[in-house]
């Protein structure tokens, strides 16, 4: 077998004996030629000095937002408390209105999730004239991802109802993993290679100059190797082969690839939008500890929720897409983070506008957070939320866009600012706010507030609203009983008591692996230290009553 290099990009052909490699060379650089402004990952990207200080005072503008409402609620509580009483109590109120809105959302996408699961999707795509005609493009970039982790995402497609030979997968391996890397990217590929209408491993080579070393540059790098092996060979159109982005954890329903093909095929315009399916963080979920167990199924809630808000909807994690778009944009950028929502926007704002999400109501699964001792856990799941907060960045790069685009509806560019905004600025206040801050004029508001009606109603009000607010709470632990996959036999006696308990430390959860993260992100981006991409480790442990 010959040597592979992080120039090298091996391809293992459909039907040749196992283990014979081709040396591709590197992929050639995009010819494409697209709008400037869709390149940039930060400021330091924006060559002209004054478009640099736009784009520096946009990156600035979450944290401004964040910072500057906790510092006003103390310095309020202080200067002015009865007014700042009156706006935590206005706060405290519009939390639980929207806590009571979310919590909607999230039983009717429950719903919809779950009929979506029970329907024969392979039968109603047989219905659609030339389906066989569409493929599946699989990107699943790796980095130390241990081999059995990545073995049971190939698997789930290899075990996919959709037929075998219309998908193609690539598994892009990290060159700076080094040998282990490689060796286990062989290990995939003579396992499933002829599994596959092709299968192609490729080694992303490190240190390439203006790229950070993450999934966005490996996915770009795979995707274009493929491109120029498999896809133009062939002369595959590119509306007809479709692109799913997986992390290497993901687990592929079997009915995910028939139910993603008939949304596609029954969508109008396809190569204009992105399919998001429900990301259920659940494959470990029985041998992780409690505060990751809700941390993950609070993240999955989440997600779940915006799949019942379209218009707003965003890409995350496992999606897909036309390759026609993706080819279109010039594939993935390489110098960004958050590479996964990054994508949408580089379409939005390629297409003026015209691009959006479409939510898949499939679910696929993906690892809970999990590391070798529990204050590892603990540190992992603040840097995962502290990644995932990180695409405060989109912010200045859509923002930038929007100027720079004049063809995007105003309304547009208004509603989607204001929820993105809107949506940072509570991830990272919301709940200091009300489980930390919300008692502050009672402690600083001095004698005379101390004496008004309002600082006696202050206390009541935000308790009742609160308790209240208990409401979701319980909606909460009874849909994570409801989506537990079925119980692992080392499950202790009274292991569902303890699950129910274990959401007793949402709140502290909301605050130190939440909204911290969450400031942590907006401060560095406000003050230009930006972040490289923080892979999260994969760590699967045998199920012990201890762990429970």
């Amino acid at each position: 077998m010959e040597e592979l290099s992080n120039g090298g990009s091996p391809v293992l052909k459909t039907g040749a004996r196992k283990g014979m490699w081709v040396r591709i060379p590197p992929p050639p650089l995009s010819m494409l030629v697209i709008p400037s402004y869709l390149t940039i990952g930060t400021a330091r990207d924006v060559k002209d000095p004054k478009d640099r200080r736009l784009f520096r005072a946009l990156e600035m503008l979450p944290g401004v937002l964040s910072w500057g409402t906790l510092v006003l609620a103390v310095l309020g509580s202080w200067l002015v408390p009865a007014a700042t009483a009156m706006f935590i109590m206005a706060f405290v109120l519009y939390w639980f209105l929207r806590t009571v809105y979310f919590s909607f959302h999230l039983w009717l996408g429950y719903r919809k999730m779950r009929q979506s699961e029970k329907r024969d999707w392979f039968s109603e795509l047989q219905n659609i004239p030339g389906w066989r005609e569409l493929y599946h493009l699989v990107v699943i970039p790796t980095y130390k991802e241990p081999v059995d982790v990545v073995r049971e995402c190939v698997r789930s497609l290899a075990e996919s109802e959709y037929p075998n030979d219309r998908i193609i997968v690539v598994l892009g391996v990290e060159g700076r993993e080094g040998e282990e890397g490689e060796k286990k990217g062989r290990m995939i590929a003579e396992e499933f290679g002829d599994s596959f209408f092709r299968f192609q491993l490729t080694v992303h080579p490190d240190g390439i100059a203006g790229e950070i070393a993450g999934k966005g540059a490996n996915e770009a790098w795979a995707t274009k190797a493929v491109q120029r092996d498999i896809i133009d060979p062939l002369s595959l159109p590119y509306d007809k082969v479709v692109v799913s982005s997986l992390d290497a954890d993901s687990v592929v329903y079997e009915k995910y690839f028939a139910c993603l093909s008939w949304y596609y095929l029954s969508s109008e315009n396809p190569t204009r939008i992105s399919f998001q399916p429900v990301p259920l963080f659940f494959n470990n979920i029985w041998s992780v500890p409690p505060l990751s167990r809700i941390f993950s199924f609070s993240a999955t809630f989440w997600h779940t929720m915006n799949q019942e808000r379209p218009e707003k909807l965003i890409t995350f994690s496992s999606h897909a897409m036309s390759f026609q778009a993706l080819a279109e944009v010039g594939h993935r950028q390489v110098n960004v983070v958050s590479d996964d929502s990054r994508i949408f926007w580089q379409c939005f704002l390629q297409y003026d506008g015209e691009y959006r999400v479409q939510p898949i109501w499939y679910p696929i699964s993906m690892d809970a957070n999990a590391a070798p001792s529990f204050l590892q856990t603990l540190k992992n799941m603040y840097l995962q939320q502290r990644r995932w907060a990180y695409g405060a960045g989109e912010i200045p790069y859509f923002l930038f866009g929007f100027i720079k685009n004049n063809k995007i509806p105003f309304s547009k560019k208004f509603w989607l600012s204001a929820e993105l905004l809107e949506g940072h600025w509570s991830w990272a206040t919301s709940s200091i706010i009300i489980f930390a801050l919300g008692w502050l004029p009672l402690v600083l508001g001095g004698h005379a507030f101390s004496e008004s009606l309002l600082s006696y109603n202050l206390p009541r009000f935000t308790s009742r609203v609160l308790t209240f607010s208990m409401v979701g709470l319980i909606s909460y632990v009874v849909l994570s009983i409801n989506l537990l996959p079925p119980r692992h036999p080392g499950y202790g006696k009274f292991g569902l008591l303890l699950f129910i308990l274990q959401w007793i430390t949402f709140p502290f959860l909301m605050i130190f692996f939440t909204a911290l993260p969450a400031l942590d992100a907006q401060t560095r981006l406000m003050l230009g230290k930006y972040m490289g991409f923080w892979v999260t480790p994969k760590f699967r442990t045998t199920l012990s009553e201890d762990s429970l």
